[in-house]
């Protein structure tokens, strides 16, 4: 049994098929069915069965597969570990942040990280999605770093505030409400929205400013993601109290500051607490507040 042996059958488990699971790793078909046939007789036992076009997880592969995910991150720590004593500045990180964040803050941010430091060799990976989605991947080792809304009852993240972002209220320019340029949210009751869904960091946000004033929306449309409700705003199927983002001012919408109630809507930096950091991970950290501060 050999590292490159381990390796495959993981990427194999998680592609159930033969040809991509080859094509991710970069060597021929014929090659990994070796290599998974050789583990396979070592270990006296069949780790995949066919499944139409596909292949899958056996009962004894099922087993097998968290100890080979365990001996593989152990692994790459370990060569983290050595390349930070080394001083190393090469590496990968995977970035996952909200929807929100995604037009312009994440990667305005990366793209002044990489300027500033262009004797690093650093290749990100990015994943957009909600703070419940993201703040799951990073439990599941998914990110080294995400941009989220804070979430209650996680002991195990650290989460550093970067940001407070700006909510108004999105309307069509032929809406009644549009003649103002503030709004109380009392006045717009009355009115169908367009309202996050509840896996959204934001929809707690949001909630907690109309149960501010004893009273709750007419609610037209859930939405996950804010640029689509953007759009829905601009095409007359609801108002939305949502993030000031940029392709607001590319739209036939008008946005009005909300002045009552008061509210405050940060974003955070967030990492495990016990979690091994390569040492690029940790310069874009300290990048990130330092920028941030």
């Amino acid at each position: 049994m050999n590292l490159s042996q381990l390796q495959y059958f993981k990427v194999l488990a998680q592609e159930e098929h033969y040809t991509r699971a080859a094509q991710m790793l970069s060597i021929t078909q014929p090659s990994l069915s070796h290599a998974i046939s050789q583990l396979e007789q070592e270990l006296g036992t069949r780790l995949f069965e066919k499944k139409g076009r596909n292949v899958v997880l056996t009962r004894y592969g099922k087993m097998f597969l968290p100890y080979v995910e365990e001996s593989l991150k152990v692994l790459n720590e370990g060569e983290q570990r050595i390349q930070e004593v080394n001083g190393s500045r090469h590496g990968i990180i995977h970035l996952a942040y909200i929807y929100t964040m995604g037009s312009e803050f994440a990667p305005k941010l990366v793209r002044k990280f990489l300027d500033a430091y262009p004797d690093y060799d650093i290749e990100f990976h990015f994943t957009v999605g909600t703070t419940g989605e993201i703040i799951d991947g990073l439990k599941d080792d998914k990110y080294d770093i995400v941009f989220s809304s804070y979430k209650d009852g996680e002991q195990d993240i650290d989460f550093k505030k970067i940001a407070n972002q700006k909510l108004v209220l999105a309307v069509p320019m032929d809406h009644p409400l549009s003649i103002k340029d503030s709004v109380d949210l009392r006045d717009t009751i009355e009115y169908p929205q367009i309202y996050f869904e509840k896996g959204s960091g934001l929809r707690p946000v949001i909630d907690q400013m109309f149960e501010e004033i004893g009273q709750f929306p007419k609610v037209a449309f859930e939405m996950e993601e804010d640029s689509s409700m953007a759009g829905l705003v601009a095409q007359g199927f609801g108002i939305a109290v949502m993030p000031d983002i940029p392709i607001l001012r590319s739209l036939s919408v008008k946005t009005l500051d909300i002045y009552n109630p008061p509210y405050e809507r940060a974003v955070y930096l967030a990492t495990l607490k016990q979690r091994y950091l390569s040492p690029v991970a940790k310069a874009f950290i300290r990048f990130v507040i330092e920028e941030t501060a």
